[in-house]
Order: structure tokens, then sequence, then C-alpha cells
């Protein structure tokens, strides 16, 4: 094969941006700005705090979360001065460093390395560029825009509520509605514990739900051939795999479990019940809905796992989460409950353009030119320790961020009012909310040291003006 043909020296050359990249024109870059404000703004009113790591990392890094697979996936980089990288390129094929396919690792490593001095929980969200290499499409691009928000150390439904109500948040903040996207959620104690019933083991479960995770794309042919490939071809699991398309109801699951272990179902309903309640008291539940067709194909996820969906399933996912609780500690790290999502900004403008909800020319300007959520929280609420007083906090909380306000609340387990109006002046808050019954609250003002009781229904407007 001859050699290409050289350009003649001083002939002009036309180049193209790589495959999988876009060029941002300047109207263009206004719109992922709007959208990286959005993803800024909802973050802080949430109570999230911004964190940022390295473009590339070492190679080992993605492989111990996700396994050498990955690097199939990945650019890999190498410094061209540096003899050993160059000596190590040469000796196993693999560039020693990658550029960021994913954040979550290099959070995991940021965790770890100061995991004792971190308040509990610690709330960090991410967004920058990630890059993977693989074949570009409608959606899935080789350079793209990412936002993770992430609660490392609380295991409760609470945290999974309130991950999911970020996410929603950044949903309602662009226009859309429950009739637009659905939070789509699964829990893969749920899964696992149906799975073992239906006689896949744990060495097998990894595979198992790598099936689950293909199955609304592949034939059945298709998946009972991967079935086989896997080990896991015979008996009930392979009757469940091939159950019909389209989302079942927990009932439905329910019935391909043998007779004797029915009474499972008990136990695993509480354990949706209980993260349907926080759903609700986070104010979201009418953009949720249960589909045990979600499995999120990786491995390291432990509990719920969700991914948002525009409504007519026209494109990819939104976003997509869960609950890892044993990534902190594969990465150095003590065992630490964790939970978050990621979007990507390319299926998220698709979505936007296809509704109209992208804006453009002085609109765009307009809502890029507006205030952005305060780095200091406007309010801090606390209960007095009342039942009526608790059950007020959360709801509370929700309408504060749908107002638009920042808005935190402890996690301690005190009810010593003191200590929290410490934590609320050691987060510069501006002001205390104390809820003092279900229809009242002494609204305090950390500034001047002033405060007034007033009914709840006014706390937002007190706040905000």
């Amino acid at each position: 094969m001859p050699p290409p043909e050289q350009p003649k020296s001083g002939a002009a050359r036309s180049f193209q941006a790589p495959k999988g990249t876009r060029d941002f024109y300047p109207a263009d870059l206004l719109k992922r700005r709007y959208l990286e404000k959005l993803w800024r703004d909802t973050s802080i009113r949430h109570g999230f705090e911004e964190i940022e790591g390295p473009t590339f990392e070492h190679l080992d890094l993605y492989t111990v979360k996700s396994g050498e697979g990955i690097v199939s996936e990945i650019f890999g980089v190498f410094s061209g001065k540096d003899e050993a990288e160059l000596a190590a390129l040469k000796e196993s094929g693999q560039a020693p460093f990658a550029l960021r396919p994913e954040f979550t690792p290099t959070l995991a490593r940021m965790y770890a390395a100061r995991a004792g001095s971190l308040p509990k929980p610690t709330k960090w969200f991410w967004q920058q560029n990630c890059y993977r290499a693989e074949r570009p499409q409608r959606g899935r691009l080789r350079e793209f825009g990412q936002w993770n928000v992430d609660l490392i150390g609380d295991a409760s439904p609470d945290a999974d509520a309130e991950i999911i109500a970020t996410c929603v948040g950044l949903l309602a903040s662009l226009g859309l509605t429950p009739r637009d996207a659905r939070v789509r959620y699964n829990h893969r104690q749920v899964l696992s514990t149906l799975l073992s019933h239906l006689g896949v083991d744990d060495e097998h479960l990894p595979a198992a739900f790598v099936l689950l995770d293909r199955r609304e794309r592949l034939s059945d042919d298709d998946l009972e051939a991967m079935a086989f490939e896997f080990g896991l071809g015979g008996g009930d699991f392979l009757a469940f795999l091939k159950r019909p398309r389209g989302r079942a109801t927990f009932a439905q699951l329910l019935d391909y479990l043998p007779e004797g272990n029915r009474s499972t179902g008990l136990d695993l309903t509480a354990m949706l019940k209980a993260l349907e309640a926080e759903l609700a008291a986070a104010g979201v539940a009418d953009w949720c809905e249960a589909d045990f067709n979600i499995v999120r194909g990786l491995a390291y996820y432990t509990g719920m796992v969700f991914e948002v969906h525009e409504a007519g399933d026209k494109e990819r996912a939104i976003a997509g989460g869960g609950r890892y609780d044993n990534l902190i500690e594969t990465f150095g790290g003590p065992s630490t409950p964790a939970v978050g999502f990621g979007m990507g900004d390319v299926v998220l403008s698709l979505v936007l353009q296809d509704r109209g909800l992208l804006p453009e020319g002085k609109a765009l300007l307009d809502r890029l030119g507006a205030p952005g959520a305060s780095l200091r929280p406007d309010v801090f609420v606390i209960s007095n320790g009342q039942p009526e007083s608790d059950a007020k906090v959360k709801p509370l909380i929700a309408e504060l961020r749908a107002r638009g306000l920042h808005a935190r609340h402890s996690y301690k387990a005190t009810r010593n009012i003191g200590k929290l109006l410490q934590d609320a002046s050691s987060a510069s808050s501006r002001h205390a909310a104390i809820l003092e019954s279900a229809a009242e609250v002494t609204l305090k003002n950390l500034d001047t040291g002033t405060q007034e009781r007033v009914a709840i229904a006014q706390v937002a407007d007190k706040v905000g003006a």
C-alpha cells in the first residue's frame, strides 16, 4: 500500500473536529453555559459543594472500579518526554494514564484520602467534560459535558430521595414536567433476593444483572445465547429473563418466585415502601415510578438505582445513578455508604430542543444574566424536636428549594436547638427557621440577631425578600 500523498508545500489543508466531538460557536456555547448554570444553581440550592479533580488519572483507578473491560472505552494518556511512561507503553501496550471517562473514581479517591476529616454526610457536585473512546451515535459522543451529584456517608432512604429530588429540581428548572420525564427506580437488593431464589448464586449475580440490563434491547434468542455463555442458561432464571417486555409490577415479579419463598415479598415490600415515603416527603413522588426493569448494569451498585427517561422513550436515559455503598472502601477509604447520579449534556439538550425548552436569543441572555443560587444558605431549617415539627422539615425544605432558595437542614441526630443554630451559623446561613409547630416558624436573621414568629406559608416570601 503506497504512503498517503503529502500536500504540496504552501498548499492549504482542511481540518475538521475529531469524530465524536463538537465545536461550540458563540450561540452554541451560550446554550451550554445555560445548562451548566442550572446544574450549578440546582446543586448549591440543595446544599451540595463543588469539587474538581484532574482531567486524567492513573489507568488503574478505572480498572479497579470497572474491570479491565473499561480499557477499550478510554483514551490513553502518556508523556512523550517521560522515558518510564514510554517504556511502560511499549511493554504493556497500554498508556499509564487515561482521560477521565467518568468522575466517580476520582470522587472516591478524593473522599478516601480525607475521609476522617470530612463531614457526615459529605455533599459534593462536579461538572466538567468526560471522554469515552466509543462509536459516536445519537445521544452519545466521545467528549461530553457531565454533571455529578453525590451524597456520601448516609445509608438511609432519605439520602436516596434527596439525590432523586436534586435531579428532579434540575428537570423542573428547565421547564420539564412529570408528563415530559419520568424517574424510574428499582432496588438492587430486591433484585438480588429475587435472583437468589431463582437459583442465581453470588458468583453469577453480576452477569445476571448485565443480562437484565440488556433485555430491553435484545431478542429472546440473543438473551438465551448470552445466558448460556455466562453459565445462566437453565431453570427459573431463564424464564424470568425472557418474561414479557414492558414495566412489571412488584406483584408480577413475585409470581416468578417458587411457592415456598413468596413470604420474602413482605420484607422487600417494606424496603420499597420506605423509599416511596421519602420521595413523597421530598415532594417528588409524582415524578417517580417503580420500574423493575431498571438495573444499571455496573457491578458496584448496591441498593436503589434509577434512570430518568423522557416520556416518549425516543432518547437514551437523561440521567442515571444509585447507591454504591462499597466503592469508597475499594479505593482505600473506610466502609462508607454513598449515593449519587450523573447527567450528560448531550441527551438533555436533545430532549429540550425537541420540546422547545432550550431558550435562544434575548431570552437566553436574560436567563444567563439572572442571579444564581447564593453560595450562602438563605435559610437553615430546624425542628423544635416535636413530632409534628419533625414532619414538616422535609416539605418546607422542598418548598423553599422549589422557590429558588438555598435551603439546608442538619443531618445530626441531636435535638439541641442551640447546637443546631451553631450549625446554621457555621454554614454562614442568612436565616434559621425553627419549626415551632405544624403551622408556625420562628424565623431568625442570623446576621442581625432579630427574629419573628411567622406562618410556615410566609417563610419563603420573608427569606426571599
